[in-house]
């Protein structure tokens, strides 16, 4: 074993038989649905449609390129259908990464499961393995690499994707080093961003990353051993020059993330379990979720309605306020950003749904005129130390509360299977033909046994309609 944790994790991708327990290969599986179900309509967003027209020029081939029509190289199907996939921020997130995982990795998997003719198996075994790396290192650079401004989609996603892919390709484990170390070069992503068409693009080129960089491992290119860990490793660049100072101050630690890349036990504990993923009941930034959780809760136990609000108070982490930057927001991007439009849509729907987030439905006016009734209220803790709490005051003078720790989706309070596939259809209806609809679902449940995933891709690789 060593401690290097380039070597570290290489020989852990090349050299781990794919023994997983069942309930991981579950986890895995339904994820696929999941970021199958949003990419559809994130195919048709105008940002994807963009990113096609930008690509389709370099060349065809083996890989579908959702929603298009198309078939594209490997990397530029991985970028179309990453941005699709975080297109509507509909798109699970994964604590140990501080990152929207499967927008990245299934993206890659598949282009490159195409490409090579891999079977559905192997995708769900690339997707275990590359997730477990995505989030050694998120913990090694996180809580600070994220709360600095970094998007780690786009920085720790793309090392992820390079080790899912590496995995895909069975590289040994030099190649499969290299191609994590390649990764760090080509990771980049600023939370500026952040309610602008290229946030979503942050997880299209991180897949497309991945799949570039176990490409040139596989063809014999090397690379550094000391880009995660080193004087001028990841940590120390896009941690900062502080980062042993605050690494060795740590006094509370979520996630895992302690500022250290594990490499004694690289797969113990699976963080696809023993993290788990937070699956969005709502299609908008997760940091919303647990305030939107909370006053749907009281909405629904006291059935108060928006005339009867006079303030809606929510107390929650810095953090968790800072992602939600747009208090005013003026468009459909910039409200995915913001706390105050998403309780603004529950508090007078009773649900927050992809119409919701059209331009024309983020200036209602009816929405608009609540915002000034909510008030935020920043604590500085970090999320596993302070729920959220939400208080709704009422005109009649009643004050009624909830604490919120975890949102509906997550480990605390899963999706059932049942709400998984009714997440895929409410995502899919309208742009898929009723046979090419019922053609995906089939191929979706059956993916952990497909011998190739041509049954998969197939129906996604139709041109939807806009």
């Amino acid at each position: 074993m060593t401690a290097n944790p380039v070597q570290a994790y290489g020989a852990w991708l090349a050299e781990t038989p794919d023994a997983w327990p069942e309930a991981a290969w579950e986890s895995a599986h339904r994820q696929f649905i999941d970021v199958i179900a949003v990419s559809v309509p994130g195919a048709v967003e105008p940002v994807t449609r963009h990113v096609f027209e930008a690509v389709q020029a370099w060349g065809d081939g083996p890989a579908a390129a959702i929603g298009a029509g198309r078939r594209l190289a490997a990397p530029w199907a991985a970028l179309v259908n990453g941005t699709a996939a975080h297109a509507l921020d509909f798109d699970d997130n994964f604590d140990p990464a501080k990152a929207h995982a499967t927008a990245v990795l299934a993206p890659a998997i598949l282009a490159l499961a195409e490409q090579e003719e891999a079977s559905g198996r192997a995708c769900l075994d690339a997707y275990i393995a590359g997730l477990q790396i995505l989030g050694r290192v998120g913990q090694g650079v996180n809580p600070v690499h994220r709360n600095r401004g970094w998007h780690a989609t786009a920085t720790v996603g793309a090392i992820g994707a390079a080790a899912a892919c590496a995995r895909l390709l069975k590289l040994d484990a030099e190649q499969a080093g290299f191609a994590v170390s390649m990764a760090t070069s080509m990771a980049a992503g600023f939370m500026s961003q952040f309610g602008t068409m290229t946030k979503p693009i942050h997880a299209g080129l991180a897949a497309k990353s991945g799949i570039v960089a176990a490409e040139l491992a596989r063809a014999g290119i090397t690379a550094g051993l000391a880009t995660l860990d080193g004087p001028h490793g990841m940590n120390r660049l896009m941690v900062g020059p502080d980062y042993e100072r605050l690494r060795d101050g740590l006094t509370h630690v979520e996630h895992g993330q302690n500022l250290r890349f594990e490499t004694a036990r690289v797969g113990d504990p699976l963080l696809i379990l023993s993290s788990g993923f937070r699956v969005k009941r709502f299609p908008n930034c997760g940091s919303a979720h647990r305030a939107m959780d909370g006053l749907l809760a009281l909405r629904e136990h006291h059935g108060f309605s928006a005339d009867e609000v006079e303030a809606i108070h929510v107390r929650a982490p810095v953090t968790h306020l800072a992602n939600l930057m747009y208090t005013d927001p003026q468009d459909a991007l910039e409200a995915k950003f913001s706390l105050e439009y998403g309780l603004a849509v529950v508090l007078l729907t009773g649900n927050c749904t992809l119409a919701d987030f059209t331009d024309a439905s983020a200036n209602r006016a009816e929405v608009r005129a609540l915002y000034a009734r909510i008030h935020r209220h920043p604590v500085d803790k970090a999320e596993g130390e302070f729920p959220t709490e939400v208080e709704v005051a009422l005109k009649d003078g009643r004050r009624l509360e909830t604490a919120v720790p975890m949102p509906v989706g997550s480990l605390a309070s899963p999706f059932t299977i049942d709400q998984v596939w009714a997440k895929y259809d409410g995502c899919v209806a309208g742009l898929l033909p009723v046979g090419d609809k019922a053609v995906l679902r089939a191929a979706l449940a059956d993916l952990p046994h497909l011998p190739e995933i041509s049954p998969l891709m197939t129906p996604l690789v139709a041109r939807f309609p806009s």
